[in-house]
């Protein structure tokens, strides 16, 4: 698992993944996330807008970023 800094108090699903770099495009965020793939605090997630706080863990093909305070 590895931190990823955040300027704001939340960020949005598809935005994090972008950031995170666990995808490359908005699009691809999309897809990941409607077909049940990634995974927040240990729950699928399929709401691309879900706010995350900072402690959120997200996972995605086997990998894991916690957002963390920038």
């Amino acid at each position: 698992m590895f931190d990823v800094a955040i300027s704001d108090q939340v960020i949005r699903l598809g935005q994090f993944l972008k950031l995170a770099s666990l995808i490359d495009s908005g699009a691809e965020a999309k897809e990941v996330i409607a077909d049940g793939l990634v995974c927040v605090n240990g729950d699928v997630e399929t709401r691309r807008g879900r706010q995350l706080v900072i402690g959120d863990v997200v996972a995605l093909g086997g990998q894991s970023a916690r957002v963390s305070a920038g």
